[in-house]
């Protein structure tokens, strides 16, 4: 069974920056892809960015040009890098994960508190 961990949220003025981790803990064998999600208050989960074992990278338009998705070179780790963070990027934002291990599933962390606030 696999497990995911986040960690890195907290609170930054609006410009700020921060990085999020994530990393994948247990028995697995591979990771096929590695995403983030957020979810605002009142609001439904949204996707922002997703990066595959094959180093394909895709981001929500939202996003694109401040937040940077990567892997680091054994493939258990994910990180999302977010830069010129404005107040809408407020949100809890979840790790997720397609894991194969004794079959393949998606997997999700719990989630961490990102706040953009002055």
């Amino acid at each position: 069974q696999a497990q995911l961990v986040e960690s890195g949220g907290g609170l930054v003025q609006p410009g700020g920056s921060l990085r999020l981790s994530c990393t994948a803990s247990g028995s697995f064998r591979s990771i096929n892809y590695m995403a983030w999600y957020r979810q605002a208050p009142g609001k439904e989960r949204e996707w922002v960015a997703t990066i595959t074992t094959g180093g394909s990278i895709n981001y929500a338009d939202s996003v694109r040009g401040r937040f940077i998705i990567s892997r680091d070179v054994a493939g258990n780790s994910g990180y999302l890098h977010m830069n010129s963070l404005k107040a809408e990027d407020t949100a809890v934002y979840y790790c997720n994960a397609e894991i194969k291990a004794w079959a393949t599933q998606v997997y999700w962390g719990q989630g961490t508190q990102v706040t953009v606030s002055a």
